[in-house]
């Protein structure tokens, strides 16, 4: 398998995640969204209270004394950096929990789209899992260096930047995951064929963060990326 080069346009792959986003509503792809929507709702209130609770005082620690006059800076740079760790974490988490359903819906979605039987391209629920676990394993190593350089005072300015790709390019592995492991494709070959596809990638993972930093929204910008990144998937796919 391959992707065709047109995957690279930034317009065409963003333009896959509001077509997801219309066809939340459509009734065939109503019962594999419910239970996800459930889980969202819980996870992403529990990271509200949290925040609200504990990363104020969080961030007001991490301010040495002789920075206290930077605050002003500091302390939204720190702000931000913890909001996108958060709210990272909890979709990884939130994506964990929903993966046998997410895996549903996106084949469904591609058997709407192409025709193909839902059962023949199920994966069994404890592959599924394994997978989702391997790729959380590779975010997490990856997000550990950049949570460190968050609480280093100077060099944390360009964290919020650096989270923002990470972001990116961890939710662009997450979605496109879904229509992968439908099709047999193991983890390390899917991260070079994102690769292939790499601005492309980036800019669908880069709204589907916008829209999960964003109470309400949230909900269902999820599910939404996931029958996105299906579409997207399915057309730039070449056997």
């Amino acid at each position: 398998m391959q992707f065709n080069k047109k995957g690279n346009n930034p317009v065409l792959a963003i333009g896959f995640l509001f077509k997801g986003l219309k066809l939340l509503t459509s009734p065939e792809l109503r019962k594999f969204i419910i239970i996800p929507m459930l889980i969202n709702v819980v996870l992403y209130s529990a990271a509200l209270i949290l925040g609200y609770f504990y990363i104020s005082d969080l961030i007001n620690q991490f301010i040495p004394s002789w920075l206290q006059w930077l605050s002003w800076i500091l302390w939204p740079l720190f702000f931000v950096s913890f909001f996108i760790t958060g709210f990272f974490t909890f979709s990884v988490v939130a994506n964990l929990l929903a993966a046998p359903f997410y895996g549903k819906l996106s084949a469904k979605t591609l058997a709407m789209v192409d025709g193909k039987s839902v059962e023949t391209i199920e994966q069994p629920l404890a592959k599924v899992l394994v997978a989702e676990s391997k790729r959380i394993g590779y975010l997490v190593t990856r997000a550990l260096p950049l949570l460190i350089l968050s609480i280093i005072p100077g060099l944390n300015v360009i964290a919020p930047f650096l989270w923002a790709v990470f972001g990116a390019w961890g939710m662009a592995l997450e979605y496109l995951a879904y229509p992968f492991e439908n099709e047999g494709v193991l983890f390390s070959e899917q991260k070079i064929l994102v690769k292939s596809v790499r601005f492309g990638a980036l800019s669908f993972g880069g709204l589907a963060v916008l829209g999960l930093t964003i109470p309400v929204l949230n909900i269902i910008v999820a599910p939404a990326a996931v029958i996105g990144a299906t579409l997207y998937f399915n057309e730039i796919k070449q056997d």
